[in-house]
């Protein structure tokens, strides 16, 4: 907004006055007052990438592009979303939750899937937050750009590591403190902690909950639990491995995930292997399609396909119809609402234990 003519006179005066009797001290009052500022803020705030390469910030960003719809709600969440600029693979119809949809639904597409690396270049951002480092089955295709081409460009490059460092981590994940350390790590970073805390605590009070429910139900008589992303390709299976989120997802909400025995994020497999896991249930994981008549027709197909298969009609989750309905996004990608998905999971297989 442009200023009104007697502001600029007044700052004129103001400067003038200052120039008189200070010798230019205020230009030195204004970088202390602004320094003062960011340090009560939080900053300067230190952050790190995949490889433990160090990205610094000395105040929130103002401009903030995310590579996907997830890291557009978590900006929301945490109260920062009028941040956001623009987004790859954008929210469809109801992905959104209902108090951000507005909200999301005015932020600039910048790319159906991945963005392309000039317009992401050309942005005008000064943050990219990124969950795809290595999420390989999730269209993380094509030129990106160097951290050198992000440099000059004056975009940060910042991670939610939870997501897009899962193939890197050294143990299995088996709960959600690694989304949490994103969401809390985020909030530094866009000067919102606080908010952060308060989201970090509520995830714990579901899965505390969670946890306090099935604490009697012994691991080995938990349920087998099989996540089908349908759409990764029905020739040859994609098997979430126990460096994914939905590891951890699948874990704390009482369930066994059948392929909890390979490292890394994700891994090709073969539906004979499906078979010989023979899982209690099976998570029809799809991606939103934009409306919810979209994703029952979704769900649908999915069901369909394992229903008449041969190799997996006669699984006993596809004979007891032990299907969930949860979309993969949900999952396999760490959010605020894992939280959620974690109490969803629980309560259709603990029916009586989780309300």
């Amino acid at each position: 907004m442009r200023a009104r003519a007697w502001s600029g006179v007044l700052a004129a005066v103001a400067l003038s006055a200052t120039a008189c009797g200070g010798g230019g001290g205020g230009t030195s009052e204004k970088k202390d007052d602004a320094g003062a500022s960011a340090a009560a803020a939080g900053f300067p705030v230190a952050v790190t990438d995949c490889m433990g390469a160090k990205t610094t910030f000395d105040a929130a960003p103002k401009r903030i592009v995310t590579s996907n719809a997830s890291g557009l709600e978590l900006l929301m969440w945490l109260g920062a979303g009028d941040k956001a600029v623009g987004t790859g693979f954008p929210p469809g119809n109801g992905a959104m939750p209902q108090q951000y949809a507005e909200q999301a639904a005015k932020v600039p597409v910048l790319g159906r899937t991945v963005i392309p690396k000039e317009k992401l270049l050309g942005s005008g951002a000064d943050l990219y937050l990124d969950s795809f480092s290595s999420m390989k089955n999730m269209g993380k295709t094509g030129d990106a750009p160097t951290a050198d081409e992000f440099r000059a460009a004056g975009i940060k490059h910042v991670f939610l590591k939870s997501s897009a460092c899962a193939a890197m981590s050294k143990s299995p994940r088996t709960d959600l403190s690694g989304v949490e350390a994103d969401i809390e790590e985020l909030g530094k970073v866009t000067g919102t902690s606080a908010r952060a805390a308060e989201l970090v605590a509520s995830m714990r009070k579901k899965t505390g909950a969670v946890q306090d429910a099935l604490k009697d139900v012994p691991q080995d008589k938990r349920p087998t639990y099989f996540l089908f992303d349908y759409d990764a390709g029905t020739k040859q299976p994609m098997a979430v491995c126990n460096r994914q989120v939905a590891n951890a997802v699948i874990s704390q909400a009482g369930a066994r995930n059948v392929f909890d025995g390979c490292d890394g994020d994700f891994q090709p497999v073969g539906w004979e292997d499906v078979v010989a896991k023979n899982p209690d249930w099976i998570q029809l994981a799809v991606r939103n399609r934009g409306s919810e008549e979209a994703n029952r027709k979704a769900f649908d197909e999915a069901a369909e396909f394992l229903k008449t298969f041969p190799a997996t009609k006669d699984l006993k989750a596809v004979q007891e119809g032990h299907f969930l309905r949860i979309a993969s996004e949900r999952t396999t990608i760490g959010g605020v609402r894992s939280a959620d998905t974690v109490q969803e999971i629980a309560h259709t297989l603990y029916p009586e234990k989780v309300k």
